[in-house]
């Protein structure tokens, strides 16, 4: 039988997008996250992260409030280069809800942005098609 990792010792991969439009995205690996935390504590975490990485100063000032999962390790990836824009209501996490709950596991890669400018995105994508 496997062995199933402790569910304080997964690796997330974030997707920091500072601008969908010019594609303007950063990685970011988050590592030893507890998936009993709630979506507004990892987000802290996530933060808390940037502001201590190499990323780009435009970046440690954003102001990033959304977390989508982009795709589960071993899973099927998306063809759009910025984002994942299918199944928002089930992908988007939802505060006050353990990351367990909402289906992230170990190397999940999570998009992390401002909802405003994904909207706006959205908007501007789907007007084109």
């Amino acid at each position: 039988m496997g062995k199933t990792m402790p569910n304080n010792d997964c690796v997330l991969s974030i997707r920091l997008i500072r601008s969908f439009e010019h594609r303007n995205l950063r990685f970011l690996p988050v590592r030893a996250v507890d998936l009993n935390l709630t979506t507004e504590q990892l987000m802290k975490i996530i933060l808390e992260n940037v502001k201590t990485s190499s990323v780009p100063p435009p970046f440690k000032k954003y102001e990033f409030d959304t977390l989508k999962i982009e795709h589960q390790a071993h899973g099927a990836k998306t063809n759009n280069p910025v984002m994942n824009c299918e199944n928002d209501d089930t992908l988007m996490l939802k505060p006050g809800l353990t990351l367990m709950e909402q289906n992230v596991r170990n190397e999940t890669e999570l998009a992390f942005f401002k909802r405003s400018d994904y909207e706006a995105y959205l908007s501007t994508t789907s007007s084109q098609n």
